[in-house]
């Protein structure tokens, strides 16, 4: 046993508060792993869960948290053993199992890989589950014949993290980058991490009423939902291709069919929560070669648990810019 810092949302009454504590490892739940994080990342979903939101985390006292990179303090499998740096994104992590904001967490065997050799354990949580998100949505695209030569491809939120990770990749990749933000102050920020086109978010929102616009887009990264996810459809190229896998601006939609039976375009759903495993993993490896980002540090902001609580009112106020990374140590 070991007593561990952890940040921790309680209910109280109404209302929902968020802490600093002390646990003990044998509060955690049952599981094969046990690992000692070392970094986190600040994700909208768990700002979304330290906010008491029930469609992330039903039970509450809860630590949130859905990325942890750390090491193995005890395994009861052989495919990890002590000392072993080790990575956790999704599946129940900081949903409603305790996450990756307390300095230790317990999980099953088949939530784990391995740090790819390529990342370290920082570089890890700098990407987090928005790298691997960004990473899936661009294979998804590439999978449906999306080429380094088709060109522009659009990324909208593009300040938030996967919006920029993605800019940051398919720039890596080759393409040219059209980023959409409703912060025109950050165009600097965009165009650093390889964007070559700024589109004010107000532009996107424009012809809703309309059932196709104006061929644009030969692809597009789509990380906030809502009525801007098909105004994006409706202005892709013929046979282009969205990568859908946000909701920020909504859930919803006003569709009609003429986009897909008239250009033939494709809308992708993009989970990197529940996939497989080995999946998850073919994309860590992905990121950690051939696909590595020279500029990590240019897309993470460093905080500590105590500073943390701060930083959840940041994002869910749409100031955060980039990725959080969170240091447990």
């Amino acid at each position: 046993m070991a007593s561990f810092k952890a940040l921790q949302t309680d209910e109280t009454g109404e209302r929902f508060e968020t802490r600093l504590i002390e646990r003990d490892t044998s509060e955690l739940p049952a599981g094969e792993v046990l690992i000692r994080v070392r970094y986190s990342s600040l994700n909208y979903k768990d700002a979304l869960s330290a906010s008491g939101n029930r469609g992330v985390t039903r039970n509450f006292p809860h630590t949130p948290g859905i990325d942890a990179a750390g090491t193995v303090a005890e395994s009861t499998v052989a495919d990890f053993a002590v000392g072993d740096e080790v990575i956790v994104t999704g599946y129940d992590l900081g949903m409603n199992t305790p996450g990756g904001f307390g300095q230790y967490i317990r999980v099953p065997a088949g939530w784990v890989i391995k740090r790819p050799v390529g990342l370290s354990l920082r570089e890890s949580m700098a990407l987090g589950t928005a790298g691997l998100t960004a990473a899936l949505c661009i294979d998804k695209l590439e999978q449906a014949g999306l080429e380094p030569t088709d060109s522009p491809i659009l990324v909208t939120g593009a300040t938030g993290g996967v919006g920029s990770i993605a800019i940051a990749l398919l720039s890596r990749l080759g393409y040219k980058v059209a980023a959409v933000t409703g912060k025109a102050e950050q165009g600097d920020y965009l165009r650093k991490l390889g964007a070559t086109q700024i589109i004010e978010r107000s532009a996107l929102q424009a012809g809703t009423e309309k059932p196709l616009l104006k061929e644009q887009w030969a692809a597009a990264v789509d990380t906030v939902g809502g009525d801007i996810l098909f105004n994006v459809v409706k202005s892709l190229q013929r046979g282009g291709s969205v990568a859908c896998c946000g909701l920020t601006a909504g859930t919803n939609f006003q569709a009609n069919v003429l986009p897909f039976i008239l250009r033939g375009v494709n809308l992708l759903g993009v989970d990197s929560v529940e996939i497989p495993l080995v999946v998850k993993a073919s994309m860590w490896d992905k990121l950690s070669v051939q696909w590595k980002l020279p500029n990590l540090d240019d897309l993470a902001q460093e905080v500590s648990l105590g500073q943390l609580p701060e930083a959840i009112e940041r994002i869910l106020a749409g100031q955060q810019t980039g990725r959080m990374l969170v240091r447990l140590d």
